[in-house]
Formats: C-alpha cells, sequence, structure tokens
C-alpha cells in the first residue's frame, strides 16, 4: 500500500478549502445583471385558486417580471424516473406535477407564483402584495382515511387516492407457511416522516444567453446531467446542447438534493423570459415545505416460526405516502428500494410484501438517507426482537440460528435479490464482542444503582447499493441508465485530472477518488485533481446517491486508469526497446523485467505528449482514457449495530450511553473517511429513533416548520462510537467495493428502540414508537404502571 494510494488514512483534501470559507456554493454565484426571485406559496393544504391579482406586485418598487400559473401551463411537468405497475398490470397514477399551480393548491407550500426584482428584498415584499382568493377544500393528511373511500381526493382524477398498489413475493406459498406455522409473531410500525435539513438550503440561479440561445442552471443538485435530462427533455424543451447544469460544492443533500425541484425549472424559464440571470435561494422556513421528505410508512408485519423458533415466512403490508405529488425517485422508494430487502440477512423461506401508495395533501415524499432499507431494517429487527421476547429465545441466538451462513453465497433471496458474498455471523459475533455484550449485566446494576433504567438493543441489517444494474433497474420500471463514467486524463508532467459523474457533497469523493489514482500510476495525491458537477466539463454520468459513487463510479475510474496503463504500457516499451510482455508497471515505474532500466509514470506521460521517440504507427498521441461502468449485480454492504441507553425513569430522557458498529463496507479506500461516514450515519438514526418527526395537523398545516419544533440531534446527543469493519472481498465490482454512506442511518433506528424498550420492559412496557421522545417514554411508563396496577 502506497502512502497516498488505497487503504491509507489520508486526510481529507477538500476540507481546507471549506474550513477557511473558500467553498463555492450556489448561493456564492454571482451573474453580471442579475435578478432575484422570490416564490410566493400556498398557506393552505388544499385550495382552489379562482383569482389572482399580481397588478400591485408587477408595478412594486424594483419589480421586473411577475409569473403565475397560468404564465407555466404550456410547460411539461415535473416527470417521476420510475414506473411502479399495479398487482393487476396498471400503470401507476401519475399526475402533473406542474412548476406553479394555476386551479388547485395540493400542499403547503405549493408553488403559485413567482416574483423577480433588482434586490431579493424587493421581490419579497411585492409577493405579499399579490392577492389570491383561495376557496379552501378539505385535506387529508392521514393515509388510512385518504384511502378509505370518503375522503377528498387530491387528484380528481385518482381514485381513492392510490398511486399504485403493488406487490412482490409468492402470496400462496407464504399462506400455506402460516397455516402451517407453531407460532406467529405480529407487529405494526410507524415510520415516521423525515425531514432531510441540510446545512445548505436549496439554491438556483438561471441564465439565458441571447447571443447563442443556450441557457446555465447553477444548482444544489447531487446530479446535474440527471437535471439536465430531465428539464431540458421533458419540462422545458431545451436541447441538451443548448443547456448547461453546474452543480458546485453542495452543502450536504441526504437524498434531499437527487430530485428535479419546480424551482430550478422556474428560474431556468424565467431567466429566457426577462433575458437576465436570476436567482433563487431558499430561506429554512422554505426549506421545510418544499424540500422533499421522507420515510412516512405505516406498516402491518407477520412472521411465522416452527417450535424451534426458525423463520418459516415473512408476510407485510405497508402505506407508504407520496405526499401530494410524485417526486422524482418516490415509487421505486418503497418498492424495489425496500420490500426487495426484507430477506435481510435471514433464511426465511418465502416472503410476501404488498405496498400501497398514498397521496395526500403534504409535501412529496422520496429518498432519505438509507431510502427504503431503513424502513425495512426498522420492521424486520422490531419484528425480530418481539419474536424473541414471545418465543423466549435470547435476542442473539434468534438473530444466530435464522441468519444466512457464509457458505451459502450467493444466496438467492425469495424477493428477487441474489447477494454475491458475505459472512453475517462473523460480524454479528464482531459486534457482540467488541460491545462487551456479555457484560451488559453488570453494567445494567451500576445503572439501577444510580437510578437509571439501563437497556440493550441489537439490530442487524442488509441493504442493496451501487444502484444498477442498468438493465436490472430498467426491468423494473427506471427510466435512465444507472452506469457510471469517467475520464481520466494524464497531463504532460504526469499529473491527473479526473472527470467523473458523480457529485460529491460531503462525502470525500476529491480525497477517496485521489487514492484510487495514487494506487493505480504511483502519483502521490497532491498531483491528481478531481473535476465534477459541471456537465459542459464532464461526460454524462448519473450521479450521487444510494452509495453508489464509489461501487459504480470508483469502478469507472479504476477502469479507465486500466487503459492508460495499457497504453503507457505500450510507449514504455518503445522507449526501453523491450518486449511489452517484458514491461511490468509497479509504483509509479516502468521496468524491463530482470534488468534494472525504468520508465518513471511521468516519463511515458510526457512522451505521448511529446512523441519524439514513439510508436507513431501504432499509437495515437496523447493518455487520456474514457470508461462507462454498468455493474452486473448491486454491491451488498451489511453489520451489525448495537446500542445501550440508560433511561430516566422519572422524566422520560433516554441517553445513549454506548453504541457499537461492526459493519461488511468490502474493501475500505480511506479508513478516516469510512468512520466519518458510519459516525455521521449513526447520528442521523439516533436522531431519527429519539428526537425527529415531521407533523401535521388535520389541515395539513406543517407543525414542525422550523427547529424550534423539529428537533436535530446535536453533539452532547451523541456519544463517542466504537466502529469496526468485518470485511468480506468479492463484491461484485472491480474495486470489491460495497458502499457506506448510508450504513449507520440503517442500522442505528432498530438498535436504539431496541435497547429503549429492552430497558423498559420490567416496568411492562412492550412497545413505543419513534421518536422515543421524553414525553413519550414517560407516558409510555406511566400507563404500563397503570395497567398493572388494574390487574
Amino acid at each position: 500500500m502506497s502512502e497516498t494510494g488505497i487503504g491509507a488514512r489520508v486526510k481529507r483534501v477538500e476540507d481546507f478549502r471549506f474550513l477557511t470559507g473558500k467553498g463555492n456554493y450556489t448561493d456564492d454565484i454571482n451573474r453580471p445583471d442579475q435578478t432575484y426571485a422570490y416564490i410566493l406559496r400556498s398557506p393552505h393544504a388544499h385550495a382552489k385558486i379562482n383569482r389572482i391579482d399580481t397588478g400591485a406586485a408587477k408595478s412594486a418598487p424594483g419589480v421586473v417580471a411577475v409569473f403565475t400559473g397560468a404564465d407555466v401551463e404550456e410547460v411539461g411537468g415535473l416527470p417521476c424516473g420510475w414506473q411502479i405497475h399495479s398487482k393487476d398490470g396498471s400503470p401507476m397514477a401519475e399526475p402533473k406535477h406542474p412548476l406553479m399551480v394555476a386551479d388547485k393548491v395540493r400542499h403547503v407550500g405549493d408553488q403559485v407564483a413567482i416574483v423577480i426584482a433588482e434586490t431579493y428584498d424587493q421581490a419579497k415584499d411585492a409577493a405579499g402584495l399579490i392577492e389570491v382568493d383561495y376557496e379552501e377544500l378539505p385535506a387529508v393528511v392521514s393515509m388510512p382515511e385518504a384511502t378509505g373511500g370518503n375522503s377528498s381526493l387530491v387528484h380528481d382524477d385518482v381514485t381513492n387516492n392510490v398511486c399504485y398498489d403493488w406487490e412482490l413475493g409468492d402470496k400462496a406459498a407464504v399462506d400455506a407457511a402460516f397455516d402451517k406455522a407453531a407460532k406467529v409473531t405480529t407487529i405494526d410500525l410507524t415510520n415516521q416522516r423525515m425531514i432531510a435539513n441540510a446545512m445548505e438550503p436549496r439554491a438556483a440561479v438561471g441564465e439565458y444567453n441571447a447571443a447563442t440561445g443556450e441557457y446555465t442552471l447553477y444548482t444544489t443538485s447531487q446530479n446535474p446531467h440527471v437535471i439536465r435530462l430531465l428539464m431540458g427533455a421533458f419540462v422545458l424543451g431545451i436541447p441538451e446542447h443548448k443547456l448547461r447544469v453546474v452543480a458546485p460544492d453542495v452543502g450536504g443533500g441526504f437524498g434531499s438534493k437527487i430530485f428535479h425541484y419546480a424551482e430550478e425549472a422556474l428560474v431556468t424559464w424565467a431567466s429566457g423570459q426577462i433575458k437576465r440571470p436570476i436567482k433563487w435561494t431558499a430561506e429554512r422556513s422554505e426549506s421545510f415545505m418544499s424540500d422533499a421528505q421522507g420515510r412516512d410508512h405505516v406498516t402491518h408485519a407477520e412472521l411465522a416460526m416452527d417450535d424451534q423458533g426458525n423463520f418459516l415466512a415473512l408476510r407485510v403490508s405497508t402505506l407508504a405516502n407520496m405526499g401530494a405529488y410524485l417526486s422524482t425517485f418516490a415509487s421505486s422508494v418503497p418498492t424495489y428500494l425496500y420490500a426487495t430487502l426484507l430477506a435481510g440477512v435471514y433464511t426465511t423461506p418465502v416472503i410476501y410484501a404488498e405496498v400501497k401508495a398514498v397521496f395526500t395533501n403534504t409535501v412529496p415524499v422520496d429518498a432519505y438517507r438509507g431510502a427504503g432499507r431503513p424502513e425495512c431494517t426498522y420492521l424486520l429487527e422490531r419484528l425480530v426482537d418481539k419474536a424473541a421476547r414471545e418465543t423466549g429465545i435470547d435476542r442473539a441466538e434468534i438473530r444466530r440460528k435464522n441468519m444466512i451462513q457464509a457458505d451459502q453465497f450467493p444466496y438467492q433471496t425469495p424477493v428477487a435479490l441474489q447477494y454475491d458474498v458475505g459472512n453475517y455471523p462473523a460480524c454479528f459475533d464482531s459486534a457482540l464482542k467488541a460491545s462487551d455484550y456479555d457484560g451488559f449485566t453488570q453494567r445494567k446494576v451500576q445503572s439501577e444503582a444510580n437510578g437509571k433504567l439501563r437497556g440493550i438493543g441489537i439490530s442487524t441489517y442488509i441493504e442493496a447499493c451501487g444502484i444498477a444494474p442498468s438493465a436490472v433497474a430498467g426491468a423494473l420500471g427506471a427510466r435512465a441508465g444507472l452506469y457510471e463514467s469517467a475520464q481520466v486524463r494524464v497531463h504532460p508532467t504526469g499529473s491527473v485530472t479526473v472527470f467523473t459523474g458523480t457529485h460529491s457533497h460531503g462525502q470525500g469523493h476529491e480525497t477517496t477518488f485521489s487514492q484510487i489514482i495514487s494506487e493505480a500510476f504511483g502519483v502521490p495525491i497532491e498531483n491528481v485533481e478531481i473535476s465534477h458537477g459541471d456537465t459542459d466539463k464532464v461526460q454524462f454520468g448519473m450521479g450521487t446517491y444510494g452509495s453508489r459513487s464509489l461501487a459504480v463510479g470508483g469502478s469507472a475510474i479504476a477502469k479507465a486508469c486500466d487503459k492508460i496503463i495499457v497504453k503507457a504500457t505500450k510507449i514504455a516499451a518503445h522507449m526501453l526497446e523491450a518486449s511489452e510482455a517484458d514491461i511490468e508497471f509497479k509504483d509509479g515505474k516502468f521496468t524491463v523485467a530482470g534488468t534494472d532500466k525504468e520508465l518513471g509514470f511521468g516519463d511515458v506521460a510526457l512522451q505521448a505528449y511529446v512523441p519524439h521517440n514513439y510508436p507513431i504507427e501504432e499509437l495515437e498521441p496523447g493518455l487520456d482514457e474514457n470508461a462507462f461502468y454498468d455493474p452486473l449485480n448491486f454491491s451488498y454492504p451489511s453489520g451489525c449495530h448495537i446500542c445501550e441507553v440508560e433511561v430516566d425513569p422519572d422524566t422520560g430522557v433516554v441517553e445513549v450511553a454506548k453504541f457499537t458498529a461492526v459493519d461488511d463496507v468490502g474493501r475500505v479506500i480511506n479508513p478516516m473517511i469510512v468512520e466519518g461516514q458510519v459516525h455521521g450515519g449513526v447520528a442521523q438514526g439516533i436522531g431519527q429513533a429519539l428526537l425527529e418527526t415531521a407533523v401535521y395537523d388535520d389541515d395539513g398545516q406543517l407543525l414542525t416548520g422550523s427547529y424550534m419544533d423539529y428537533t436535530m440531534p446535536r453533539a452532547d446527543d451523541v456519544p463517542s462510537y466504537t466502529v469496526g469493519q468485518q470485511s468480506v472481498m468479492g463484491a461484485s465490482n472491480p474495486l470489491e467495493v460495497k458502499g457506506v454512506g448510508e450504513v449507520g442511518a440503517i442500522g442505528s433506528p432498530p438498535a436504539v428502540i431496541n435497547a429503549v424498550l429492552n430497558a423498559l420492559e420490567p416496568l411492562g412496557v412492550q412497545d413505543i414508537a419513534m421518536p422515543a421522545t421524553p414525553r413519550k417514554v414517560w407516558q409510555a411508563i406511566q400507563g404500563a404502571q397503570v395497567a398493572q396496577a388494574a390487574e
């Protein structure tokens, strides 16, 4: 291993500019003659628009233009990127998602008008002068109510507000297994709605060049090429060669910046109307009501077992909230990113899942860190813990006896996926040891002496990452390819620029990808530049989500490096007057086997661009290669998370006292970055388990629309973590990596809640819903005590 190559603990090279305030974010970008936009949003969750009067706003100081839904009625709606079919084969309901509504608003925050002015304050003040005559309609927020047949319709042409009614698995086989079961454990769960709250609010700058007819959009996006494709082809009808999308530094995404948003298309379209650049930046309160939200499942599940506690079958029924409109990838999250993982790490022979996606008068829902995988894991691990309690089998033992064993790979699950490699029992045992599971009883006694209840919770998980392959995704309804691309350009002096179709927004790509180059070519990482985010500079790529950047994007880089080395070897053989077969390349040196003749990588690079001694008949000059990589299978990170909590029975306050995470993420490129990704993911998982939830009232008003009401985790809410890797090589990609960006957010919520329930079990508390806030925990304790007293 080189000092800066694969496996090295290298500090992130991008952090200097961030820590010194030199990052370049969308809101930092200002174009000549720029104007500013403010978007008027609906204060109602459901209402007809009878009339809009923009006269006063148009004559307000500094106002350049005002547009409403009537101005964009002929413009395309925001498209959904994944088609789902219901049980009966019918396609999902896909109502138009307009850039601005002209007739009826469907959630608080729906776009009604855009005001463009010389300053932001002028635009905002003028928006307050717009008069909108709303006729309020009954709002529907609850999914059971929405599908009950008597509720208001979010979209008039969508029966019972059902987007699709989908199924996966062999229902007859599952029903037969339940008929033979000795024990059935059932559970009802809610995976609450979450708000991503990235540090940087969304922003967009649209610019039109009247001389060339070209548009440029600067935006806070995780996948600029996808935004260009969707906006250009389906919304605005702009040819791709006339549309440039630039995603500069992005301050966090967590999934919420994957999607194509109305504001991006609006400022782009409107810049063409006024022939001037337009900047829009969300206020934090806007983000709460306009960024796609996450999770929001209501599920009933049943686990069938024999008399020894062996799993026989799993039956799952889920209601998944889509919000008011279909967001870009919303339809895939509760289906192919959720139900296909219901086997978990277990050998359950047959599984059946049905998912009903529901429209409500709330903000649209889409992927949030983990996207379907956390919902699946939470369901499974809560259910397995309950099964252990009901059968009297130890929680660790019931998991161990039902786990897929190391010699069973490749393992075909009953829900479509085939796991390539893994060793779940080894990872499980490592986590138990690292957490000192056997010493828990002593720690519990110590906590009790301090007046606290102590509990321990276990969670195992698996996820499908490296979102691809294109052929599989296409067969499942994806409307785009899911490969990734890279261009590796070696300069005459041996320095390297990498153009990648992925996008970094906190993951450390500039470091990790540079380490791949350093390993391949033997060059120091300070001689490597990573370029991403500009569709005019970078070849078409699919962006960053689903922990795909390294498994798919990194593999494309590795393939391009291989092409570089093949060509450079031919050049070196010519220069050294040796057979190509005798040339060896290692640590940045080309040598002739068995001799002391050698050339440095930079020497060969220079000859490629100054071809005085060059096999010109055989090779073109230059050292620059492209590669596209489309994997044949997903990658499958897995692991075990173990949490210990202390609960104050007098106040209900839960403190995470200890957290252990042992993950199989495949080959580790940079241990420091891997640990950081796990730390961040676990913090978000603890936030979901104990603190965060988006709450709407019956009228569709968001009650948690600020940090006064929506509780984000802070440093004092999380412990020091024990983090380790138990990696199994052989993942289905050239780098043998599996993905790490989402594992912390997947494994942690059930571990925390299982720990809370373990602590409260002696008091008779059998269930508690996320988030386990002090009030909720205290009420559960009081309720259990009242119930016991009544017996």
